[in-house]
């Protein structure tokens, strides 16, 4: 019975190192920025970012800033103007451009 528990203890000591492990390499790899945060999330075909009264006016600018990294243009499609909210926008393709 000691012996059971004993096994039952290490291994979920190993299964909680691992994770702990885990979580550290991807703090350490960037993984801190993955989801929404103090910086743009997105991918090629939008995103979002947090509402800050600092940018305004430039909402559009910053939207474009990212989409262009994929060769896209960029529309901002909603400005929620309260603190926590987030400004989100779309990427779409040049007219023309054929994928």
């Amino acid at each position: 019975m000691c012996r059971k528990l004993l096994v039952v203890l290490a291994i979920v000591l190993a299964v909680v190192a691992a994770k702990s492990a885990a979580v550290t390499s991807s703090l350490a790899s960037g993984g801190e920025f993955a989801g929404p945060g103090p910086g743009i999330t997105g991918n090629d075909t939008g995103g979002i970012f947090p509402y800050s009264p600092a940018v305004d006016g430039i909402y559009q600018q910053i939207a474009e800033g990212h989409c262009a990294r994929y060769g896209r243009l960029g529309k901002v499609t909603s400005i929620h103007r309260q603190y926590g909210d987030y400004v989100s926008f779309v990427c779409y393709d040049r007219p023309g451009m054929i994928h």
